[in-house]
């Protein structure tokens, strides 16, 4: 797993299969199924739908899009596409790239936490 974390990102992105906490974390950035935004500073939790996942061609540009619209700072996936890091970099947004699979959108938000409060 790889990991870095600082304490003023206050908003983070996690790509996941579901809408719930014990959803995984999808290892597809532009393809998932929800983007899972979370609040370090308030604790609060989103789920929203990704409306692209099944556009050809797009789906990472507008996924960076999205995310980016809804304030993230740093975004949480298994994989991402060869184009996207300079989406997000031109966004300031961090990726973390995740290789440990089946690991929950609640474990995220725990490590997340945790980071902050170090």
């Amino acid at each position: 797993m790889i990991f870095c974390l600082a304490k003023h990102f206050m908003k983070t992105v996690i790509a996941s299969t579901g809408n719930t906490l014990d959803s995984k974390v999808d290892g597809r950035f532009g393809r998932c199924a929800f983007f899972v935004i979370y609040d370090t500073e308030t604790g609060s939790t989103e789920f929203i739908p990704n409306p692209h996942k099944d556009d050809e061609g797009v789906a990472g540009l507008a996924a960076v899009q999205l995310i980016a619209s809804k304030g993230a700072r740093q975004v949480v996936s298994g994989e991402f596409g060869i184009k996207i890091k300079s989406l997000l970099d031109s966004q300031g947004v961090q990726m973390i790239l995740l290789q440990n699979e089946g690991i929950t959108i609640s474990e995220i938000i725990d490590l997340l936490n945790h980071k902050s409060q170090e």
